[in-house]
Parts: structure tokens; C-alpha cells; sequence
């Protein structure tokens, strides 16, 4: 129960309850560890919120003592001093007490939905951009064994204004792009050149400090809205996903072929959205379906909501299929240049074509216009053409020294 506070700020027994031990019926357990806690002055009940429930935080005592039990890798909240006014008298606590309650119920739920454990939370996560402002993170969640290394969540209580929710994807996506300390920027700019997203990112400073994804683009954010009416939070999605739509749409793979629909996500900021009242409505919880991506129009589970089934991989089939195609239009185009037989009309052999093309055309050469076969045939032609006429040559020869020699003799065969 320390740890749990001591990583959040605030917290109700329903929170801690959902978070600790979701497979209790209710919070009853949890409550009398917290007045436990309480008699041995390790924690206190700050405020009574609007919903009824008690706002517990720790005491200073119980903050150096959850601060002992916490990793070191694992950031403890701030510490909830008590406030008393000019007069000595104690103040409520304020501010955002409603918005911490809603951080740790968020967390609570998908918790016990399976991601990850309150050990895989930090909240209020400082991402510093180099233009002096600082985008802190209301919760960070690892959770790699339900497939979500790393995940930034917004959780939103109907009352910024759209624009600030837009701002924040904006410095979100400034600081993905920062370049690693010692970093080439001119390696990350031949790898973006080349369209090599994936490549591109182990430049980045994002990539030193969160775990690798399986899944092309950023890491993802979600926006967590809790409050006002249903039509308003609605509303509110809408807003933000017209508004947003340059960080988180992708773009086209560029210079390819017609029929590639896929999307380059490589470097875009996968969002999700979703609702604390439908987490809680849906009987599977956060682990249902109950996470849009914004993008599409489908409610589905944060697996599917963070998969891009219209990405990378549809791209590799969509590139295999387009250059197949690319392959059979190219050959028919090469079949319809095939030379024809002048004389038998047959296609040109791919040697006899290649010999040609090779050799260059021999202008006068009339063999050039005919087929291998009719090639050899016409010179076996011609050969059998010197062969007869040298051998009527040499018959001829024959017959005519004979004649001479038979002139040559006289009646009775002699000489003269």
C-alpha cells in the first residue's frame, strides 16, 4: 500500500483497491490497511472528493518510508504537505486533487486489466525540449508483457481546452525527434532520406530512454477522458482528432506504384482515446474493447488500437503484388517488342533476340530479319548452293579435259 501511494500522489481506497487487489468484491480490505496505516501516522485523509470518497496521501514519515521500499529505478511522488492559513487553521487540500484522483484511477483500472503492476507507473514524467518547456506526462506505463513497452497517457477531465491537448501531441512530437546525445545527425538524415523510418529512430533520444516496440512510429499516447456528459467527452474526440491529425496520420509511401494504400506510421505518434466511464461500464474493463484510435472509426481492445495492420506489413504485400505486376506489364511490353520471322512469322527466341540486340544491327544483312532456324536454313541453302555449283565446276573441268584429251588422240587412240 506504501509502494502504491508512494508512486502516486493521491489516492482512494476504490483506487488502491482496483490497483491491489481486483479480485476483491470491494474495498474493505484495502480501507482497513489504509486506517491502519493511519493509526501508525504513515498516511491521512487530505479531502473528502465530490464522489464521496476519501483523498489519502502519505505522511512525511510514510513518504521516507515508501521511499525505502521503491526501486530506485521508480520515481516517488511529491511529497502532500499539510497547509494551514494565517490563523493556525488547517486548508483542504486543492488544485488538482480531482485530476490526481482521476491519474490513479486510470491507472487502477488498466492495472487490473492486466497492464503491467503499480510498480510499471510514473507519473508526472519531465520530457525537456530544447526550446526552454517541459511536456510532463500525467502517467507513464510499461507494461511488455501485455505488448505495451511503453505508453504516455493524458488523462483529461473535459476542461482544457482542445487546443492545449493538440499543443501537447505538438511538443510530444518535437521531443521524439530530438536527436541521441552523440547522435550523427547526418547518418539520421541519409536514413530519413532513404525512407528508412525504422532505422531513423535509433538516432533519437526517445529510443535510448523507452523500450523498443514491434510497432512502427512513435511511442503511442493516450488520452484518457473522464467527466461532463457522454455527448461531451464525444465531442471532445472529434475535436481532438480533426485538430491532431498531422501527428498521428502517417503518410504515404512515396515515389511507389498505383494500388499502394498502406501508410508510412514510422514517424507519426500513435493515439488513443478512451473513457473512464466506458472502462468501467465494459464487463472486461480496460481489457475490452473499449480504445479508439484515432484514425478510425471502430472501438477496439489497446492491442488492436495500437496495431497497424495498414502499415509496414501491409506495404511489404502491397510492394510484393504491385512489382508482380510491374514484372507482367514490363514482359508484355517486351513480348509486343519481340522481332517476327520474315519469312515463317515466328517470334524471335530470347538468344537469337539477345544475340541481335548485342551485336548491333548489320545494315544490308537480310539474315538479320529471320528466325534461328530459317537463319540456318537459309545458309544451309547457300552452302549447298557452293557445294553443287563447285562440284558442276569441277565436273565441268573433268568433262572438258577429257574431251581435250580425247581430241588429242587419233583413230585408233593415238597420238597424232
Amino acid at each position: 500500500m506504501l509502494k502504491a501511494l508512494g508512486i502516486f500522489q493521491r489516492a482512494t481506497p476504490e483506487h488502491l483497491w482496483r490497483m491491489l487487489r481486483p479480485e476483491d468484491r470491494h474495498d474493505r480490505c484495502t480501507r482497513d490497511t489504509l486506517n491502519a496505516l493511519k493509526e501508525t501516522g504513515m498516511v491521512r485523509v487530505e479531502r473528502r472528493l465530490k464522489s464521496g470518497h476519501q483523498l489519502w496521501v502519505l505522511t512525511e514519515q510514510g513518504h521516507k518510508e515508501a521511499e525505502g521500499l521503491l526501486p530506485r529505478n521508480v520515481r516517488i511522488s511529491a511529497l502532500c504537505k499539510q497547509k494551514y492559513d494565517t490563523k493556525g487553521r488547517l486548508i483542504s487540500g486543492q488544485g488538482y486533487d480531482e485530476h490526481a484522483a482521476a491519474v490513479t484511477l486510470t491507472a487502477a483500472v488498466l492495472t487490473g486489466a492486466g497492464y503491467g503492476t503499480p510498480l510499471s507507473w510514473q507519473t508526472e514524467i519531465a520530457h525537456k525540449l530544447p526550446y526552454g518547456y517541459t511536456q510532463y506526462a500525467d502517467l507513464t506505463m510499461r507494461a511488455p508483457d501485455a505488448g505495451v513497452p511503453a505508453m504516455l497517457l493524458e488523462v483529461d477531465r473535459v476542461n482544457e481546452p482542445v487546443d492545449e491537448l493538440v499543443d501537447k501531441l505538438r511538443r510530444y512530437t518535437d521531443w521524439f525527434e530530438l536527436l541521441a546525445p552523440k547522435a550523427d545527425p547526418n547518418k539520421e538524415m541519409a536514413a530519413r532520406h532513404e525512407q528508412l523510418g525504422g532505422k531513423v529512430q535509433q538516432f533519437r533520444l526517445w529510443s535510448r530512454l523507452y523500450p523498443a516496440s514491434s510497432r512502427e512510429g512513435y511511442v503511442p499516447v493516450a488520452f484518457v477522458f473522464t467527466g461532463k456528459t457522454a455527448a461531451q467527452r464525444e465531442s471532445r474526440m472529434q475535436r481532438l482528432e480533426q485538430a491532431a491529425h498531422r501527428y498521428f496520420a502517417g503518410e504515404p509511401y512515396p515515389g511507389q506504384d498505383a494500388g499502394i494504400t498502406a501508410v508510412d506510421y514510422n514517424q507519426a505518434v500513435p493515439v488513443v482515446v478512451t473513457e473512464l466511464e466506458r472502462i468501467t461500464a465494459d464487463p472486461a474493463g480496460a481489457a475490452g474493447k473499449v480504445w479508439r484510435r484515432l484514425g478510425r472509426e471502430e472501438w477496439q481492445t489497446l492491442a488492436e488500437a495500437l496495431d497497424n495492420p495498414d502499415g509496414d506489413r501491409l506495404y511489404l504485400v502491397q510492394w510484393r503484388e504491385a512489382k508482380r505486376r510491374r514484372e507482367e506489364r514490363e514482359a508484355a511490353e517486351r513480348e509486343a517488342r519481340r522481332p517476327v520471322c520474315a519469312r515463317c512469322g515466328a517470334k524471335f527466341t530470347d538468344e537469337r533476340w539477345e544475340y541481335l540486340l548485342g551485336r548491333g544491327r548489320s545494315w544490308g544483312d537480310r539474315t538479320d530479319e529471320l528466325c534461328g532456324p530459317c537463319r540456318d536454313e537459309h545458309f544451309a541453302r547457300l552452302e549447298a548452293e557452293r557445294v553443287a555449283r563447285r562440284e558442276a565446276e569441277e565436273s565441268a573441268a573433268r568433262e572438258a579435259a577429257e574431251a581435250e584429251v580425247k581430241k588429242g588422240r587419233g583413230l585408233f587412240g593415238r597420238r597424232r
